[in-house]
């Protein structure tokens, strides 16, 4: 077995990627519903859109469920602190969701040009509001998160909701939104036929431009308006999962600390404003939007990663009292709950990944008007 140091190391990373899963995978079906209302003119374009996503949304909102999943079962401190404290939050992320089968199911049932117009707002919403909170969530991270333990280990959390939404979380959102749209629309430009691609690809272009410039802000606020968290003295990584027993400080411009002992972890930010770069010049021709959308999907790779590394190894900081903070080296499962985990990701996420890779190459190549218009009841 694996030294607990690695195993939380390993877990710490597969929490990473499970969260770019989440962004990459479920992140386009969110840019395609935010984009919806303005790439499909009549209602022909817009079921095109939703049928872009039709077969495949459902099995992209799984990675949410597994990243949930892998943090109460590898970090259940950061599950009960976070699920606990942004409850309010996670409860219109959910409202939200819920609109996206409904529209899916409801929309073409009637044809009646309202109805379907309600439906595609509701769309929209269930897009724009889940891209716009998890930005939000990780902005408030970043800062510091209104909790502490007593001597006992119960968590109280002193927040509320207008607390979560202040100007750097929303900034955040904001990057949020923007990468999801980018991401969306560069999807949209592969599957989708003309002339809903060639807007899609306008849309993306534009909210590429957007991200690199509020990233770029982003990063500037972090550097020299917010206090990051530095851990003081020296602590156990294979030590008991305890916050209490750890002394945390905050310091200005902590949270860059990592790029200067670390000089690798420049390459997130890179990739995040090298991927957005490169997604507006492969969307200028049709030709390579296959390219687009893997570029697109690294700068979400990298807009990530950033925020991941620069807190490293803080998973949850807190602003009430800074020592009760969430590190990698004290807020995870046991050694053997950690190994069993990883044995069991071994084995399974290699067939889920293969399975995904088989599924998106069934379904490869646009979607038409003649398809949707041909299959009108047996399509969304």
């Amino acid at each position: 077995m694996p030294s607990y140091e690695i195993l939380r190391l390993i877990w710490w990373a597969l929490l990473g990627i499970l969260l770019i899963g989440v962004a990459v995978m479920d992140g386009f079906d969110l840019g395609t519903a935010i984009l919806l209302p303005f790439v499909g003119k009549t209602d022909v374009e817009r079921r095109i859109v939703i049928n872009t996503v039709g077969p495949v949304w459902e099995g992209n909102q799984v990675w949410l469920i597994l990243g949930g999943g892998a943090i109460f079962a590898a970090w259940p401190p950061l599950y009960a602190v976070a699920f606990s404290g942004f409850y309010l939050a996670m409860f219109l992320v959910l409202c939200a969701l819920i609109l996206r089968p409904a529209g899916f199911k409801y929309r073409s049932k009637v044809t009646d040009p309202t109805w379907r117009e309600v439906w595609d707002w509701a769309l929209f919403v269930g897009g724009l509001v889940p891209a716009l909170i998890f930005g939000v969530a990780f902005g408030n991270v970043l800062q510091g998160v209104p909790f502490r333990f007593d001597d006992t280990m119960r968590m109280t959390y002193e927040g509320n909701l207008l607390g979560l939404l202040n100007p750097f979380a929303l900034l955040c959102g904001l990057v949020s939104v923007a990468m999801l749209t980018m991401h969306g629309g560069a999807y949209l430009a592969l599957k989708a036929e003309e002339p809903v691609a060639s807007r899609a690809a306008y849309f993306a272009a534009r909210a590429a431009m957007v991200l690199i410039a509020l990233f770029a802000i982003g990063g500037v606020w972090v550097a020299f308006l917010i206090d990051g968290y530095v851990v003081q003295g020296v602590v156990a990584h294979d030590g008991p999962s305890n916050p209490l027993l750890k002394h945390v400080a905050t310091s200005a411009g902590a949270w860059l600390a990592n790029y200067g002992q670390q000089p690798l972890t420049l390459a997130a930010p890179i990739l995040g404003f090298g991927g957005a770069v490169l997604t507006i010049v492969l969307l200028r021709s049709p030709k390579s939007f296959a390219f687009a959308i893997v570029a697109s999907a690294l700068s979400v790779a990298g807009v990530i990663a950033t925020a991941g590394l620069s807190i490293f190894p803080f998973l949850l900081p807190s602003s009430l009292d800074p020592s009760a903070s969430l590190i990698v080296w004290d807020a995870s499962s046991s050694r053997l709950t950690l190994f069993i985990m990883l044995v069991a990701t071994v084995v399974f996420l290699p067939i889920v990944l293969l399975y995904t890779a088989w599924v998106y190459r069934v379904l490869r190549g646009r979607v038409t008007a003649a398809y949707v218009t041909a299959n009108s009841t047996g399509v969304y």
